[in-house]
Formats: C-alpha cells, sequence, structure tokens
C-alpha cells in the first residue's frame, strides 16, 4: 500500500451539504409584550379592560351626537322593564342623559352604553372612546343630585368612563309582595 492509498484511507469524505444545526433551545413565553414607550407592562400597572361578568348585561354602540341621549335612555327603560324592575322612569332618564351628555361633549365620533343589574341595582356606564385631559368638575354633583346610589368617571385610554348606579324595586314575586303560598287541592 502505498502512502497515498493509506493517507486517502484515513481520511473521511467531506459531506456535500452542511451538517444540520441543533434547534434552538425553546424559552417560555413572555407574560407581557414590552411597553414601546419604554416601561414594562406589568400585572399591576397595565390597564384594566371593561368587563362584566357573572352577572347579565346589555351594552349598545352610539353615535357621538346630542340625540343620542334620548334614544340611549330609552332603551335603558325598556331593558330594566325586560328584566322585571319598575323603574322611575323620569330619574333613569335624567340620569342616561347627563351620562350620554358628558360623553357627547368629549368630542369623538362614537360613545358607547353598557348596563347591567344585580342585587335590585343597576349600574350603567357609558364610555366616550376619546382620550379626555380635562375634566368636567360639576358632572357628578349633577349626576348625585338625581338621587342615584353611586357614581364616578375615570380617564382611560380608550375614553373617559362615566358611570352611576341606580337603586331599583325588586321585581315582584310570582306569588306577588308579601302573599302566601296557594293552598294545594288534592
Amino acid at each position: 500500500m502505498t502512502q497515498h492509498q493509506a493517507a486517502e484511507g484515513d481520511h473521511k469524505p467531506r459531506p456535500d451539504y452542511p451538517p444540520k444545526s441543533p434547534p434552538p433551545p425553546k424559552s417560555p413565553p413572555s407574560p407581557f409584550p414590552p411597553d414601546p414607550k419604554g416601561g414594562e407592562k406589568t400585572a399591576t400597572n397595565r390597564q384594566r379592560r371593561l368587563s362584566m361578568t357573572n352577572r347579565p348585561g346589555v351594552n349598545w354602540p352610539l353615535e357621538a351626537q346630542p340625540w343620542a341621549a334620548k334614544g340611549a335612555a330609552g332603551r335603558v327603560v325598556k331593558q330594566l322593564r325586560e328584566w322585571g324592575y319598575t323603574p322611575d322612569d323620569a330619574k333613569a332618564t335624567a340620569v342616561v342623559t347627563q351620562l350620554v351628555n358628558a360623553a357627547v361633549t368629549d368630542g369623538g365620533t362614537r360613545i358607547s352604553l353598557h348596563m347591567t343589574h344585580q342585587h335590585d341595582q343597576a349600574a350603567i356606564l357609558v364610555v366616550s372612546h376619546h382620550p379626555v385631559h380635562t375634566q368636567d368638575t360639576t358632572l357628578l354633583p349633577r349626576i348625585a343630585r338625581l338621587g342615584v346610589a353611586d357614581c364616578g368617571t375615570e380617564s382611560a385610554p380608550d375614553g373617559r368612563r362615566i358611570w352611576a348606579v341606580l337603586d331599583l324595586e325588586p321585581p315582584p314575586t310570582a306569588l306577588g309582595k308579601g302573599s302566601a303560598a296557594p293552598a294545594v287541592s288534592r
């Protein structure tokens, strides 16, 4: 055997393609995407989304127009009746009108009205969907004078949220208030 043949026998042939590289290690997903403003979102400083859970609720998108308040008030009164309540129409209409008109003045193109009920109270929330940097300091006192159980407002990136809670008369029972159960005959 020549030296040249021995050298060829010891030498392994070169592959025609590069060897397969191992896949990159899997990393767990980040809990929150990085904030484009430089800060990192955490569970304590991220914006809470609006949600109504474990209770019946309705919502309506509305145009941010001065005439929207009348239609919104009619929808609220109708829905309260469908839920079995007998609302004070004048009070409910006045409260919804104040909430909707305040959202309309924020200057957006749309607003939304959200309502839920629980324990003989109705929570009515209007979102302006337009960020507001100034606050009307007379709004909450005007709403409170209408006789609501509670009211409030907060500014959020999705617009100003204005809400009020109305106390409602409990719906009448099938037997009527204070009625005894009917006697059963056999």
